[in-house]
């Protein structure tokens, strides 16, 4: 039934059904039972966003406790207790200013929403011409049309481009793939940023940016210091700022919001993912007052925000994210990470001898080694070598799951994996490595 009805996503399917598919039936903790029971790591988070494991029973008495109330009442000039209670909470922890909350059901219709809000913006204040956007170069925002048109993954994108609009595109900081390396790599994209605001500002409505972290390009992390100019940047040329914390929010990168590490405050955010432990399709925007006030006004006017989602603010989806968020507190979930993450670099560390490690990039929980055919010239592996498919389907064999981003093998176990896990996912994952690469186990 799974290969005759099932159209999976990012997969080609042909390949799929030539080989054995994995169908998970049940978890726990951050394990993942399969119908022959075979137990799995979940080393990526199920695509990034589990936090506090599988079958966890403090989410699962809240999304039953709220059943019993209601399952689903729209936000159409309307409300329910859980999503204002969340929004109230979400404004708590957010980085300064952002105090208003537009629900949604994914990351990718979070962005949409962002983009929209921030084009809006501009023309509910009056000012012509800013209708266009910068974003970064191998950029992933989502699957939606608008989320596309600042993407920047020509593997993803190029596909659908006459389909899109035009964005300015800069580059991110990818150290390792630039000849500055890390201090060269960020003066090429601050001087790339300086230069498109100093001669476009009165075109660009906002710029949109992954913080700190680059996701589905291969875990690029920025040089210290950059995000920060890049803001400094925006705010001095009146450009909006945009940050994509659904992946790197709610504890990844080792603090609540990846903006919080350099003190960044952005205009809009936008928040999923790990929202809700991993349980329900619940995602945010958050807004500040200025943004929020340039569409507040008489009817008659026309400056409403026209968009909305049929589950936007399902209860059931607030009342498990309110419960996540209050796990994260009771358990000092994110100020544990700094701990997990240097015995994770620990571990790992002896990776960097491999002769087909090229570097292993690290922030908090989130880690990407890249493969490179050789270590000196820096030569990646061909896309037909699939090279991060076969490592992946090592760790499968030897009890973990994780997705490559090409040639970057991903490790992003969810945060509450203890010190023992995190000692046998890694040991896992340099087998992988090295049976893919040379042919051998690690030693």
């Amino acid at each position: 039934m799974n290969k005759a009805h099932v159209w999976h996503p990012f997969t080609q399917m042909k390949d799929y059904n030539n080989s054995e598919p994995l169908i998970i039936e049940r978890g726990e903790g951050i394990r993942l039972f399969d119908m022959q029971g075979r137990a799995y790591y979940d080393g990526f988070s199920s695509v990034w966003l589990n936090v506090h494991g599988h079958n966890v029973p403090e989410l699962n008495e809240a999304i039953a406790d709220q059943l019993g109330r209601v399952a689903h009442s729209t936000l159409l000039g309307m409300a329910n207790i859980p999503a204002i209670e969340l929004a109230g909470k979400l404004a708590e922890i957010a980085p300064q200013g952002l105090t208003k909350v537009f629900y949604s059901d994914s990351g990718a219709t979070g962005v949409e929403i962002a983009l929209k809000m921030a084009f809006q913006y501009w023309h509910n204040r009056g000012t012509k011409g800013k209708t266009t956007f910068a974003t970064m170069n191998q950029a992933y925002h989502g699957d939606t049309i608008g989320a596309v048109s600042v993407g920047a993954i020509p593997l993803y994108h190029e596909t659908f481009r006459p389909m899109l609009f035009p964005s300015r595109v800069i580059p991110y900081p990818y150290a390792y793939r630039h000849e500055g390396g890390e201090q060269g790599a960020m003066e090429s994209t601050l001087s790339a940023l300086r230069q498109l605001l100093e001669t476009e500002a009165d075109r660009i409505a906002a710029l949109i940016v992954e913080p700190i972290v680059q996701g589905a390009s291969g875990i690029i992390v920025m040089p210290p210091g950059c995000l920060r100019e890049m803001a400094a940047l925006c705010r001095k040329h009146d450009v909006l700022l945009i940050a994509d914390e659904v992946a790197t929010g709610f504890g990844r990168t080792g603090a609540m919001f990846a903006c919080e590490l350099e003190g960044v405050a952005p205009d809009l955010m936008v928040v999923g993912k790990g929202l809700t432990g991993g349980y329900l399709p619940v995602a945010a925007t958050l807004a500040t007052d200025k943004v929020y006030e340039a569409f507040y006004a008489d009817y008659e006017e026309q400056k409403t925000f026209f968009h909305g989602h049929s589950f936007t603010g399902n209860p059931l989806g607030c009342a498990v994210a309110l419960a996540s968020l209050k796990l994260l507190e009771e358990r000092r979930m994110v100020e544990g990470v700094e701990a997990k993450a240097s015995f994770v670099a620990r571990k790992l560390a002896a990776l960097n001898d491999r002769p087909h490690v090229g570097e292993i990039r690290q922030k908090g929980l989130m880690i990407g080694i890249e493969l490179v055919r050789d270590k000196v010239s820096r030569e990646a592996y061909g896309w037909t070598e699939r090279i991060g498919v076969r490592a992946s389907l090592r760790a499968r064999e030897l009890g973990m799951l994780t997705r490559p981003l090409g040639n970057v093998i991903v490790f992003i176990p969810p945060l509450a994996s203890s010190e023992a896990e995190l000692d046998e996912m890694t040991d896992i994952l340099a087998a992988s490595i090295v049976h893919a690469t040379e042919g051998g186990t690690a030693s």
